[in-house]
């Protein structure tokens, strides 16, 4: 039975204008595909917005590395809409139509997480943001697309620096200097159950720690209460997802705070976790037995 792993127009292999860190991409096909083979299933990757894919074809979609959605996102919606129609979707669009709006975090928070204190703004200009230093009591504050991935569009400021256009609705929170001296924390959980964990840290003199800005990720073995900490983060969901990362920041008291819970298409590591493919594979060998086919 084939399954579909969506990507997009600037993940896929041999696609003009394909992106610096798409190298991410061929390394999840490197993993997944012989976890799959090895179960009697294949997995080929599709473009989210290919005409021509079938996606009934499928016993099932995985949703990958679908890195160019944030700016056509109602489109992107309604075609996760018609796949999930056709086919067995993972992670459901009820999920990605949730967690695809940053406040999702809002949602989280009261239900116990603790998140970096945040302000929302539907529109970032001068004066919403000079209001946001003040409502945070900060000088350095970090403003975030509402609706993104990968740091697109974000931006370090402050006190007093010119506010540059920010054409979205953003999320505004105070600049932690541990995610400079330690890190981010990625725990990535697969069908509930942990898999594995790494630290993401940002070259001298930057704080973004995606790959294309040049951070570099090495794997941990997390201490039981951080480890607690991200696996109470997917106990709060409804039920668990095939595959979803939970990102954190220490606080400098010590506690672990939210950043993200990501579990549309986020990047799992697998260079950092070798269990990784089996473990999908396994989850969706499990779900196709068990679950009926659209």
């Amino acid at each position: 039975m084939k399954t579909a792993y969506i990507a997009s127009q600037v993940t896929l292999p041999g696609t003009p204008g394909r992106r610096d860190d798409a190298f991410e991409h061929d390394y999840m096909m490197d993993a997944l595909r012989p976890a799959f083979e090895a179960r009697g299933l294949t997995i080929v990757d599709v473009a989210w917005d290919d005409p021509d894919a079938d996606w009934s074809s499928y016993g099932a979609a995985i949703i990958g590395t679908t890195w160019d959605y944030w700016d056509r996102q109602e489109e992107f919606l309604a075609t996760l809409d018609r796949i999930g129609k056709a086919t067995r979707l993972y992670n459901p669009v009820d999920l990605v139509r949730w967690n695809i709006h940053k406040t999702y975090l809002r949602d989280l928070e009261a239900r116990g997480a603790r998140i970096i204190p945040t302000v929302w703004l539907d529109k970032a200009d001068a004066a919403s943001a000079a209001s946001a230093f003040d409502t945070l009591q900060a000088d350095d504050l970090v403003f975030k697309r509402q609706v993104g991935a990968g740091a697109d569009g974000q931006h370090r400021l402050k006190r007093g620096e010119p506010v540059p256009d920010m054409p979205h609705a953003m999320m505004v929170q105070p600049f932690l200097p541990t995610i400079q001296s330690e890190g981010e924390y990625s725990f990535i959980f697969i069908g509930g159950e942990f898999c594995h964990a790494l630290v993401k840290r940002a070259v001298p003199g930057d704080y973004r720690i995606q790959s294309k800005y040049g951070g570099t990720e090495t794997p941990v073995d997390p201490p039981a209460d951080d480890l607690s900490e991200a696996s109470a983060i997917i106990a709060m969901l409804d039920e668990a997802p095939l595959y979803a990362r939970v990102d954190m920041v220490r606080r400098e008291d010590g506690r672990l705070l939210l950043m993200e819970l990501e579990a549309i298409e986020p990047y799992l590591y697998p260079v950092e976790g070798p269990r990784l493919g089996d473990m999908i594979a396994g989850a969706v060998r499990q779900r196709l037995e068990t679950t009926p086919a659209q």
